[in-house]
Formats: structure tokens, C-alpha cells, sequence
């Protein structure tokens, strides 16, 4: 399922290029990664194996076109095209937006194609999708060979629901980006029939309250450090004029302090309130968590990175062995947050409210991925 980064204003969209073994599906990710203009693509990351060249993902950042005030960033996987692989099929799979099933042209692969495409259908149906209800788009692919069956056949036995379909040569590019575009419409438009796209920002008028700012909204939902208890609502340089104490007294049930958010947790007494990233902790991250949001609440907001970022290492470990990008690869997290806190984390000296805050923002996204899949384990 995609996923929305409101504060980046940003959708991110998955689409799995799925179909058997040696289709075809690795080398058209490698020509799209080879067309794309570098500001728009990402790192293109994959594993190799003797029997098939992609054992588990190619994984493909792609910045598209914008819908309303969002920029889209689609991922592109591939799955292993190897029956025996279709445990990491399915996991690949899973959260999917759309679906380019790349098939092998050759009359020889016309049985593991429908086999593949039938693979397909059942691992969506495990996960509740129908795949005549989803995005999806045929590349028949390897048309530059001389022996091929022809269109007609192909669209015959494994295009029966009349999705667009596209002729390709992955060698060589030819078709390659059409079928992108294609698919990405298709994507981009259930997005908006599902209404995951959120609306345009609207015009906001001019503010009139300094304090109303993202920093103070954020702040809301956060802990107030004990420096700053018994300060005055507004900066002095923004202190209402003084009026004579009777004017004073006809105004004070106008001062008086607003109620917490609901959103906060509230605390015991003589205890901080917790906020919304030690709310999402599992136990053994927790003391993470509320340092985290304790430097920011301070205005140390390099710090609060740096916590972020320790959290974020500490709890994408529960997904097992490996590099920081194939655990969060496991928890589904999104690739461009991860590898965007992680710049941040080095340049923690000239950090702002904003980078901060996203840092916190990711941080609630792992924390909710881990309870979404139940980790970590308790005895």
C-alpha cells in the first residue's frame, strides 16, 4: 500500500515487475536506471545468484509527475523468477500498488508463463487483492528475438482481461519507458479512486500569531522541558501592551491556559507527559524515544536527529541480520525516509526545527511497522 509523507508533501507508490525467470525483468530496470536523469532516480540495489539474477529485489527510487501539490515517488521491485523463491515473492509483493508482469516472448516460456501469471493471481488473493481489480499492465518483452510467438497468442492465453500491454526489447530499451508511463497512470489514478492522494494545500492567508508556526504545533504534542514552565505565552518582543489593571482584570479570562491536546498521554504527577514517539515504543526503545523527543522539545534539534537515528538502528535490528536497507526493506519503511535520516544524521550541526521533525516522523513510522509485525517478540 502506498504511503503518504505529509509533511514532505510526498506519495510513495510501489510496483512490482513480476514473471518467471530470465523474462527479462532485472535488465528493464537497469535500462529505465540507465534513462532516468540522475536528480530523479535513486540508487539501484540488487543481489545475484547463479540460478536466477535477482534473487531477492532490484529497488528503484523514481521521482514522477506531481498529483495536486504532491511529488509522486514510485518504487520499482523485481521479484525472483524461480518457483522456489516464491516465499520472497510474496514478501516482495506485499503493499504493492500496481504490477508489470514481463513476460518471455519465446515459445519455449509460454508455459511458465502462465504458470508465473498464475502465481500472481494467488499470492494477491492471499492478501485479499483481486487481480482484475488492480493496476497491472503486460510487457511482452524480447521481441527483438527472431523465433517469437505472436501478440495475438500471448494476449490469448495471458492478457484474457484486456489490460494495456506493451511490446519491448529490455536489451535494447525499445518500449521499456511507455510501459512505465503506462502503469504509473494506472497507479496514479487508483490512488486518487481510493483517495490516498491527499487534497491541494489551500491558500493560507498571511499569519498573524508568530507562535502558530510548525514549531509550535509540533511542540504541542511533545513535552515541555522544565526550563520552560512558568514562561509568558508570547516572546517579550511580542507581549501585548500593558493596559491599566482594571482594563487587566476585565481581560484576564481571555489568559487563561488551554487545555492539553488529547493526543498527549497524560502523566502522573511529578512525571513528563509522554509523547507521541514513546507512545508508539516498544519497551526496549522507549528511554530512545523520549530522549529523542526531549531534545526537541529543548531546541536541540541535531541531537534529536542523532536519538532518532539510534532508535531507528536499534529497532529495524529486530528484523534480523543484514544492512540497515534490507531490514527496512523487511518492515516496509519507506527507502527515501531511510536513506534521508540517515544524511541528515551526518550533519547534525546545522539542523532545523523541520529536519527534526521529520526525524521523529520516521521514527513513529518504524515504531508502527514493528507493531504491525509483532516485534519485538515477547517471552
Amino acid at each position: 500500500m502506498s504511503s503518504v509523507n505529509l509533511m514532505a508533501r510526498e506519495v510513495a507508490a510501489k510496483i512490482v515487475f513480476y514473471g518467471p525467470g530470465l523474462s527479462g525483468k532485472t535488465t528493464t530496470l537497469r535500462k529505465i536506471y540507465e534513462t532516468i536523469r540522475p536528480a530523479h532516480r535513486g540508487e539501484m540495489m540488487s543481489i545475484a545468484t547463479e540460478g536466477d539474477r535477482t534473487l531477492f529485489f532490484d529497488f528503484l527510487p523514481v521521482k514522477v509527475e506531481r498529483v495536486n501539490d504532491c511529488s509522486v515517488r514510485l518504487a520499482l521491485y523485481t521479484v525472483p523468477g524461480q518457483v522456489f523463491y516464491n516465499a520472497t515473492r510474496k514478501l516482495v509483493l506485499q503493499g504493492a500498488d500496481g504490477v508489470v508482469f514481463v513476460a518471455d516472448s519465446q515459445p519455449e516460456a509460454l508455459d511458465s508463463n502462465r504458470e508465473s501469471l498464475q502465481n500472481l493471481e494467488e499470492n494477491l488473493l492471499e492478501q485479499g487483492v483481486r487481480l482484475d481489480r488492480f493496476p497491472l499492465v503486460m510487457q511482452w518483452n524480447k521481441r527483438d528475438i527472431e523465433k517469437t510467438l505472436p501478440v495475438e497468442q500471448l494476449r490469448a492465453v495471458l492478457n484474457t482481461r484486456g489490460v494495456p500491454e506493451y511490446e519491448t526489447a529490455a536489451t535494447s530499451g525499445q518500449g521499456v519507458l511507455d510501459t512505465l508511463k503506462s502503469i504509473t497512470r494506472l497507479v496514479i489514478k487508483d490512488l486518487r479512486a481510493k483517495r490516498i492522494v491527499p487534497s491541494p494545500r489551500p491558500t493560507a492567508p498571511p499569519v498573524e500569531n508568530p507562535g502558530a508556526g510548525l514549531e509550535a504545533r509540533l511542540s504541542q504534542h511533545l513535552p515541555r522541558p522544565p526550563s520552560q514552565t512558568g514562561l509568558p505565552a508570547h516572546p517579550p518582543s511580542l507581549m501585548p501592551r500593558q493596559n491599566p489593571p482594571q482594563a487587566a482584570a476585565a481581560h484576564a479570562p481571555r489568559l487563561e491556559t488551554p487545555a492539553p491536546l488529547a493526543t498527549s498521554v497524560p502523566a502522573p504527577a511529578g512525571q513528563r507527559a509522554m509523547g507521541p514517539a514513546s507512545a508508539l515504543a516498544p519497551g526496549d526503545l522507549f528511554d530512545y524515544a523520549r530522549a529523542a523527543e526531549a531534545a526537541f522539545a529543548s531546541g536541540q534539534y541535531g541531537t534529536c536527529v542523532a536519538s532518532c537515528m539510534d532508535a531507528v538502528r536499534r529497532a529495524l535490528a529486530f528484523a534480523g541480520e543484514g544492512t540497515l536497507a534490507q531490514q527496512g526493506f523487511l518492515l516496509r519503511t519507506d527507502g527515501a525516509d531511510l536513506l534521508k535520516l540517515q544524511g541528515l544524521s551526518k550533519r547534525v550541526e546545522a539542523l532545523r526545527v523541520d529536519d527534526a521533525a521529520f526525524a521523529l516522523y520516521f521514527l513513529m513510522q518504524v515504531f508502527t511497522r514493528l507493531n504491525d509485525a509483532r516485534l519485538p517478540e515477547t517471552a
